[in-house]
């Protein structure tokens, strides 16, 4: 019993550790300097440090396309992706990383030396025929720009776009200009700031989506917003709230994954969150994901257990598998000791005939004329409790068996000695007389 008792000690123990144990996790992230990589990395650092029980391990990546890639293809168990392009069938999302606005401007036109200024562009619909820059290499904003173009009627093949690499903004606008500009970014968004003070020296205007609900509609990743005002740069960068439209950058697990896993991930998330905010403050940006059944990407149950507050204990993800043990080990124990009686049947068959040969002695011994025989018969009955005692070690015959042997053996040993005293105390004739008419009558 105490070393079935440790065995279940030691298997529950052994059951803990390995459930408790770190999960390493490979997060895909990308471009190199990107916001993303950066917040990314802060939270690896936090997850890997103390008693974590999930450690982070960075995938750089060209972006999140190629991160998105990793995913689908199994090289990362997370990924950050963009909500706008396509999405891996295998991702369930963690956590929104950040809310993007799109901001459209143009700078103010100036008249040259000897030509009037050209018209102001004041909507969208008057982008044809002017040059356009997108601010980032990613083709996923000039996609977006497009979108916008065509809800507006606008073909994009009227449209010159330019791209400016979002490291070199600032220097690449001042050498080469272009009529209006396309950003996409947080709010307060410092490459997109950059980019609004390199394009121009003056008050921009900045052009709404008014037909962002409609856009949201057919475009299920793009959600209809606004840019609040004084936002980019000062108080003029809006003057006014700006009509926009707005997509998130999504952290995103690998389905498979499992839900304790993920729960511990995201717990751990927002509390890193918290502690991170005030000396990275791009890390509150981070928010939870939509739980919601219709949602662009799904959730992962594991994140929404943590959400709706159903995240499981320890004891609720393995108590079945705990009582399903106990049950085990107890059928184990008692199929042992059934196959064990079944190896120690010879042993008690040969018990029970020799506790038969006990009694047949024990009435021979009350009516035995002989010494010799009595002593051959105790010599016998001698055996037999050697035999007994060796079974009752091995485990053979049980307690109250052996008692039942005593008492026999004892009743055997008194008629004996009882037996030899008459034929002491019995002249030699009569015990021969008595000798022949016993075998007379055998006979």
């Amino acid at each position: 019993m105490i070393a079935g008792a440790l065995a279940i000690i030691g298997a529950l123990a052994a059951g803990y550790y390995f459930a408790m144990r770190p999960v390493n996790l490979k997060i895909a992230v990308g471009p190199a300097n990107s916001d993303d990589l950066k917040v990314v990395q802060a939270l690896a650092q936090a997850y890997n440090q103390g008693n974590s029980q999930i450690r982070l391990r960075l995938i750089q990546t060209d972006g999140a396309v190629a991160s998105a890639e990793a995913l689908a293809g199994g090289k990362a168990d997370l990924a950050i992706i963009r909500g706008d392009l396509d999405v891996p069938k295998n991702a369930q999302a963690v956590a929104t990383l950040r809310k993007n606005v799109v901001a459209i401007w143009v700078p103010p036109q100036g008249k040259g030396r000897g030509r009037k200024a050209a018209p102001k562009i004041t909507k969208i619909a008057q982008l044809a025929g002017h040059r356009v820059g997108v601010v980032g290499r990613t083709p996923a904003n000039v996609n977006l720009l497009k979108v916008i173009l065509q809800q507006y009627g606008v073909d994009p093949a009227k449209v010159e776009i330019v791209q400016f690499p979002a490291n070199e903004t600032a220097e690449t606008i001042k050498g080469q200009k272009a009529d209006a500009y396309l950003a996409a970014g947080p709010v307060n968004s410092k490459i997109t700031i950059d980019a609004i003070t390199a394009s121009t020296r003056g008050t921009p205007t900045f052009l709404a989506i008014d037909a962002a609900e409609a856009i949201a509609q057919n475009h299920p990743a793009y959600e209809a917003s606004q840019i609040p005002a004084g936002s980019l740069g000062g108080v003029d960068r809006p003057a006014d709230e700006v009509k926009t439209i707005s997509f998130s950058h999504h952290i995103v697990a690998r389905r498979g994954i499992s839900e304790s896993t993920i729960a511990i991930f995201t717990r751990q998330l927002f509390s890193i969150r918290q502690s991170l905010k005030n000396d990275f403050p791009p890390a509150a940006r981070i928010e939870t994901p939509d739980t919601d059944k219709d949602a662009t990407i799904p959730v992962h149950p594991g994140a929404a257990a943590f959400v709706d507050g159903d995240e499981k204990t320890f004891l609720d993800r393995y108590s079945d598998y705990i009582w399903w043990g106990l049950m085990l080990v107890s059928a184990m124990g008692s199929a042992g000791a059934w196959f064990a009686g079944y190896l120690k049947k010879d042993e008690r068959s040969i018990n029970t005939s020799q506790r038969d040969r006990l009694l047949d002695m024990l009435a021979a011994a009350r009516h035995s004329d002989s010494m010799e025989e009595l002593d051959q018969m105790q010599a016998e009955a001698d055996n037999i409790l050697r035999e007994a005692l060796i079974c009752f070690e091995h485990g053979g015959i049980e307690q109250g068996t052996l008692t039942a042997f005593n008492i026999a053996l004892e009743q055997f040993h008194n008629a004996v000695t009882d037996r030899k005293l008459l034929l002491i105390s019995m002249p030699q004739n009569l015990q021969r007389a008595s000798a022949q008419f016993r075998a007379a009558g055998t006979a």
